[in-house]
């Protein structure tokens, strides 16, 4: 049978960008904001978003707390991210996102009462314009692509100073329409934000495997005609590498880019989920070799940049900071019971006005 003869129209190679390997041993010259005051200080922040974690998820399981996702495992995610943006970009985060909140200035008392069913959490002290953390999957991808239209336009038409978006989300909301619609519209229009992807494995239940044939999270941004980089997502240099280098592009004009960044789940999906049930052992314990904290733990001291004594003394500081931070959160003044539908419409709809006036009697009471 004949042949038709055919030319190639495109090609693409997608790049991995490392670091530290996982035995903490530098494997290329490090980037220059990598100062020791710099390693120590997103150590430092690592080692606070797990405490948080695993003090929410305490409290989850205590009944002073709601369903709660840890980022047990992918610190290095959070805090790279956060990391690298400036103060006036703005953040539209998705809900695995306790290192890049405190990074991005968020207080852990505000972070706790969001899990905590109290939207004014979520009224931030300092990150004023970031957005609301998105529970919805891959909805955040959207709201991204449509911030990053508004700062392109503030700044071509109404000249205000360069300003980037960035937006995370998990493996999982790579298979929803959201996320390729978000894509190819940042693509088009050439907007400034990025979008990093945490490459988990897992979502919820679902390997990665089952989620797409793509040998690479990243290539998806081929389609859509954007550059696409897979970064060693437990390497928190590598992490805040390249988001920085992302950010400076897109800042600069030079359109969006996507991150995959590969990590592994060392938690259950939430407190509301048992990943025992799904998560097989062996690969479970070969993760725990390669997870960010013992990561840059071990190249720090491995240039005498930090001892025992100084782990010892973090652990005494972080550890003050949070019960500072839960007093704060167990003595917050409770909101009013119609704040549930204060915060979801403008204008009360007919429906729901009978509903709201038992609510605010009920409050009534309670006082």
């Amino acid at each position: 049978m004949h042949k038709p003869r055919m030319h190639l129209l495109a090609s693409f190679d997608i790049a991995h960008l490392q670091y530290l390997d996982e035995q903490g041993r530098a494997t290329q010259a490090l980037p220059d904001f990598a100062t020791p005051d710099t390693l120590q200080a997103l150590y430092r922040q690592m080692a606070l978003a797990r405490l948080v974690d695993d003090r929410a998820v305490k409290l989850q399981r205590t009944g002073q707390l709601g369903t709660y996702p840890s980022s047990l495992g992918q610190e290095a995610i959070g805090v790279g991210v956060g990391g690298a943006l400036a103060k006036d970009d703005v953040y539209c985060p998705y809900y695995r996102e306790t290192g890049a909140l405190l990074e991005r200035g968020v207080e852990i008392e505000e972070i706790l009462a969001i899990w905590g069913g109290d939207e004014r959490g979520q009224d931030y002290k300092h990150a004023r314009e970031d957005l609301p953390l998105c529970i919805p999957i891959a909805t955040q991808l959207l709201h991204a692509a449509g911030v990053a239209f508004a700062l392109k336009y503030k700044h071509e038409q109404l000249d205000e100073p360069p300003r980037a978006a960035v937006t995370c989300a998990g493996d999982g909301a790579t298979s929803r329409g959201d996320f390729y619609e978000a894509l190819n519209i940042a693509g088009v229009w050439r907007l400034p934000v990025v979008f990093v992807v945490n490459n988990n494995r897992w979502a919820i239940s679902v390997p990665l495997a089952a989620q797409t044939a793509s040998r690479t999270i990243a290539q998806k941004a081929i389609a859509a005609g954007i550059p696409g980089l897979q970064v060693d997502g437990n390497d928190v240099i590598a992490v805040r590498a390249a988001v920085a280098d992302a950010v400076g592009r897109a800042r600069a004009g030079q359109g969006p880019t996507l991150i995959e960044a590969t990590s592994y789940r060392l938690c259950d999906h939430t407190t509301a989920d048992d990943a025992g049930r799904y998560q097989p052992k062996e690969e479970v314990r070969e993760a725990w070799h390669s997870e960010p904290l013992v990561r840059l733990g071990l190249y720090l001291r491995g240039r005498d940049l930090w001892s025992d004594e100084q782990e010892d003394e973090l652990q005494r500081e972080l550890a003050e900071i949070l019960e500072r931070a839960l007093r704060a959160y167990t003595e917050r003044p409770r909101d009013r019971a119609t704040a549930m539908f204060d915060h979801l419409y403008a204008e009360l709809p007919e429906a729901y006005l009978e509903q709201y006036e038992q609510l605010a009697q009920a409050g009534e009471g309670e006082d």
